[in-house]
């Protein structure tokens, strides 16, 4: 990546808590526009609460997000959708009852000014075929993988400039974490950026630029994918499950 070109996401000393447990500390990275960055550790490591404390969702938090230039380290996670900013968590959070097509509508509804809806689904669809043989089957009775690939779409509705994806393969049949992961390569050719949470080393650093290791809240190592994907050790000693 260029040093010309200005990151899109900065994390700068970044902490945060969960009741008493000092869970993520002193996160330095960035992340730069059409990059994939995947965040690799243990469970227990702290990359979903680094994801959702970037995002705005833990309340004890300190240190300083910067998106897009944009210093929104005190705004809610709402001001950060606005700026452009996706987040697609572990549970996928689809609403029973609603058809696929609703649920990709939820994507959306937050939006100002949204009133291309049809078009915007119609787009998402093409995007994913699964998703377009069945806009109107009850998205909550879709297989997990299916309901992933609705949760990323739905994310995909608003148009974001980046995307926080948690765990997007966990417990999904390897045919669709094969699908999943040729989607996020054609994603980042469309000019989305993704910061990757993912157990599945190997897949995410195939497709990825860069990557931090996390190990008991901190980065221990950080470089570039392709080094970290031939180097074992490394992988043995911190992502190991």
């Amino acid at each position: 990546m260029s040093t010309d070109t200005a990151p899109l996401l900065q994390v700068e000393q970044l902490d945060a808590w969960y009741d008493r447990s000092h869970v993520v500390q002193g996160l330095d990275f960035e992340v730069f526009p059409g990059e994939i960055v995947t965040l690799m550790g243990r469970n227990g490591a702290g990359k979903t609460t680094a994801l959702r404390a970037i995002m705005g969702l833990v309340d004890k938090r300190r240190g300083r997000v910067r998106f897009d230039g944009h210093d929104c380290t005190a705004e809610p996670a709402h001001t950060r959708f606005h700026l452009g900013l996706a987040y697609v968590p572990e549970d996928r959070r689809i609403v029973p009852g609603l058809t696929v097509r609703e649920n990709l509508q939820l994507g959306v509804l937050a939006k100002p000014g949204r009133h291309d809806m049809v078009r915007l689904v119609d787009e998402i669809a093409e995007t994913f075929p699964r998703l377009r043989e069945r806009l109107d089957q009850e998205g909550s009775s879709m297989s997990g993988g299916e309901q992933q690939m609705l949760a990323i779409a739905r994310a995909m509705m608003a148009k974001p400039r980046m995307i926080l994806l948690d765990e997007p393969s966990e417990g999904i049949m390897p045919l669709l974490v094969h699908e999943m992961f040729e989607l996020f390569a054609r994603m980042r050719a469309q000019g989305t950026t993704l910061l990757l949470v993912e157990q599945n080393v190997e897949r995410a650093l195939q497709i990825s630029d860069r990557a931090y290791i996390l190990d008991q809240g901190r980065i221990v190592h950080g470089g570039d994918a392709a080094a970290l994907l031939a180097d074992r050790e490394i992988q043995e000693r911190y992502c190991a499950v």
